[in-house]
């Protein structure tokens, strides 16, 4: 068992570790500034309206309360008008295509430079501090919504952003924050580590994991073991999917990852039966193989 010296010292680890990931306050003043000028160019375009806010919403890290740093893209959900998807009906060939290159047009009346990215459901305006990612999307009767694929001649595909963001807040509500503690920690393994797993994917493993950890409510000074027991958990889901909430779309999840995982949980035991005897410093060149010059030594 840990002494109190010992859980208190892991504590301040995984604290610093965590305010390490945090945008600053001037990361976060420059991602507003940029969102919202590309939210109120689409609502000038498509409402003549000057609001910053309205017809749209933030998904993603942004929207989900998951952001960690260096800065990442930020998601912007834009709902087109109604007449928009009737005009579009009436044509032939690839309908999103069009709809996105549109889209795309609009915004470069204000941004002199932007792309379709290659999943071909977003537009994107590559500042050089965050992208900001455009999913243009039609509101469903349901409270879903249709969003742009151009693939195999285009279609659109349902998304649930509310429903995702509520997993995530219930998730978070009953492990006491571990939820979004652990799912900015694998964002930062992602990185350092170059994991081939996107972070949605991420996002929902470290959810699905919180939920039927028995232990989901712990401590910081626990946190060690809890990254440790998510890559074994983990370990057993190569080639397995992963559910979308509100949709119940299933993802694949490959394997890729597999010895990505494999090598992290190995280190995190590793850090684990240091910090057990009190040998901070031996376990923090284990954690920073896994997580970086992020979490301290």
């Amino acid at each position: 068992m840990a002494t109190n010296t010992t859980g208190l010292r892991i504590w301040h680890r995984f604290e610093r570790f965590l305010a390490n990931l945090q945008l600053t306050e001037a990361q976060r003043r420059d991602g507003q500034t940029k969102h919202r000028g590309v939210r109120q160019a689409l609502n000038q375009e498509y409402y003549d309206s000057t609001s910053e806010t309205a017809n749209s919403m933030l998904v993603g890290s942004w929207g989900k309360g998951t952001v960690v740093r260096p800065p990442r893209d930020i998601d912007v959900l834009f709902v087109l008008p109604p007449e928009v998807y009737q005009r579009y009906e009436d044509r032939y060939g690839n309908k999103q295509s069009a709809l996105l290159q549109e889209v795309k047009a609009k915004l470069a009346k204000y941004y002199t430079y932007t792309e379709m990215r290659g999943d071909g459901q977003v537009v994107v305006i590559p500042f050089a501090s965050y992208g900001v990612e455009v999913v243009p999307a039609f509101k469903l009767k349901s409270g879903k919504y249709w969003i742009c694929d151009t693939h195999d001649g285009g279609s659109y595909r349902v998304t649930d952003p509310v429903s995702e963001k509520a997993a995530i807040d219930k998730s978070d509500k009953a492990s006491q924050g571990n939820t979004r503690d652990l799912v900015r920690m694998l964002k930062c393994w992602q990185g350092v580590c170059n994991v081939p797993m996107n972070s949605f994917r991420l996002e929902r493993m470290g959810t699905a994991f919180i939920d039927q950890w028995k232990h989901r409510g712990c401590a910081q000074s626990s946190y060690p073991y809890m990254v440790q027991n998510f890559f074994h958990w983990l370990m057993k889901y190569t080639n397995g999917t992963v559910t979308v909430p509100g949709t119940s779309e299933k993802l694949e999840l490959g394997d890729a990852w597999a010895t990505k995982a494999e090598s992290a949980f190995n280190r995190s035991s590793k850090a684990c039966d240091f910090e057990k005897v009190g040998d901070h410093y031996n376990a923090g060149q284990e954690w920073q193989k896994i997580f970086g010059t992020d979490c301290p030594m």
